[in-house]
């Protein structure tokens, strides 16, 4: 009787473990769905209007009429991964060169959630439809790909 009792304890004790092992095995990954963000990066035109990589000194980033900072006075910036509000359908931006200059950058999106898992919920889909800015610093503005993502896809080109 002893010995049942002890092979049975024993193949629950494996079970147990094997289920526990499995179980977390088949837990999804949620961190490839996280929200996706806007690559951008800093140009300037040469002398024969092509677009060549530039970098701005300093560069501090906020979203307007709140208290977020995205970009905290960042030295030698030659790329911005930017959020889009996924709230409402536009992104409100401000670029601080300095405590004097500064550029406001709207962006207007679409937001389209979609259902990709009961373990995940919903992620959203976010497309740039529009830009506009302020030309204190920023000359222009190019967007190269509308979708925001998280594979590092360029989205907007900013000319300096």
């Amino acid at each position: 009787m002893k010995n049942l009792l002890r092979i049975i304890i024993g193949c629950l004790a494996v079970a147990g473990t094997l289920g526990g092992i499995h179980s977390c095995a088949e837990e999804p990954d949620c961190s490839m769905t996280t929200r996706g963000w806007l690559q951008c990066n800093i140009y300037t035109l040469d002398e024969d209007r092509q677009a060549v990589g530039d970098t701005l000194d300093r560069l501090t980033i906020t979203a307007y009429a709140t208290d977020s900072v995205i970009l905290n006075n960042q030295e030698k910036v030659t790329t911005l991964m930017l959020p889009l509000r996924y709230t409402v359908d536009s992104t409100v931006l401000v670029f601080r060169y300095s405590p004097a200059t500064t550029d406001t950058v709207t962006i207007y999106h679409t937001n389209t959630p979609y259902f990709l898992s009961m373990e995940c919920g919903y992620q959203m889909q976010q497309a740039i439809s529009e830009v506009c800015i302020t030309r204190h610093r920023l000359d222009s503005i190019y967007v190269s790909y509308n979708e925001a993502g998280i594979d590092g896809r360029e989205n907007i080109k900013l000319f300096y």
